[in-house]
This record gives structure tokens, sequence and C-alpha cells, in this order.
């Protein structure tokens, strides 16, 4: 079974929209987090910039919690904008349903393949894998990583899931033999 794995080449855009101008993009840019301390009660917010306008906002991440209720570690990694807690924040899908946005992966991942693959006995077994919850069709995406057209993949595929819903977790799909 040959190995296919997406990974984020960046964070993604956020789809939200400003309030200055209105559009609908913004960025987490360098990943900064904002700490404020009000007596033992703590606010914590992720920064986010408009890709457009450049303003600032922020996306509450704790609210006046008590400062005993954050894990010592994740209270540093807040102090000092830790890259990995910022993306385990803007991947956790209650994260942003609290925060009334989405993500937009578009160029934010790339897919690895290996390069022999041609050399495998007909049928090939492929398992792809996800390091992040990247939302792809797997139709496309197989079109994309062995250069066929989606009618063709349609035709010479078998998935474990359908061609042509959008998933981000993983599956294997089998490519026939061309006929």
């Amino acid at each position: 079974m040959l190995p296919w794995v997406i990974r984020r080449t960046r964070l993604p855009l956020l789809s939200l929209r400003c309030v200055d101008c209105r559009s609908e993009s913004a960025t987490t840019g360098e990943g900064r987090f904002r700490v404020n301390a009000n007596g033992k009660l703590l606010d914590v917010w992720l920064l986010v910039r408009c890709v457009s306008c450049d303003r600032t906002s922020k996306l509450t991440v704790h609210e006046r919690a008590p400062v005993r209720s954050l894990d010592p570690a994740q209270l540093d990694g807040y102090l000092v904008n830790d890259p990995g807690l910022v993306a385990s924040r803007l991947l956790d899908p209650l994260f942003a349903q609290r925060n009334h946005f989405t993500l937009d992966w578009t160029g934010a991942w790339r897919l690895e393949t290996p390069s022999a693959w041609l050399d495998e006995a007909w049928p090939v077994q492929v398992e792809v894998t996800f390091d992040d919850p990247v939302p792809v069709r797997p139709e496309r995406l197989i079109a994309r990583g062995l250069g066929l057209s989606r009618n063709e993949v349609l035709r010479r595929v078998k998935c474990d899931v359908s061609l042509r819903r959008t998933t981000s977790t993983g599956f294997t799909f089998t490519v026939m033999a061309e006929n």
C-alpha cells in the first residue's frame, strides 16, 4: 500500500468579516496571543489581521478564566506565542464555531506522494492520511495526485469513501489498470 500524505504548508486564512473594510479574509500573521490579567482572572485572545486593511481583531480563547484553571505549560505557551499552540487553537472546530469563522485552505497544503508508484503491480492501493483537517474532495485529490482527469478517476478508482464528498480524514483507494 502506497502512502499519500496531506501536509499543511502554512496556516489557513480565516473567513471572517472585517468590521472596518468588510473584507472576508483575515490571517493570524505571526500568530500572537494577547493575555490580560484582571486580579486572579485571565482573558486570552488570538490576534488576527485583516488581509485588506491590516486591522487587528481579537478572537476569544479564554474569557475571565481563573489563573489556576489553566495548565501552566499552556499559559506559558500563550505568553511566548507558541506557534504550535496558535495552530492547535486555529484548527480547533469549537474555537472556530465560538468565534464565528471558517478556514480557507486554498494554497495552504500540499500532497506528498511517492515518486516511483508506477513500478507497483496493478491494481495499486493507496492510503491517504491527513496531518491536519484539510477539507478536500477525494475525486479532485486523486486526479491531482495521479495526473488523471476527474472522469478517469471516477472510472478507474475504487474508494472506501464517497469520491464526491468533502472529507478531512484519512481514506484508502485502489487504482485499477487502464483497459
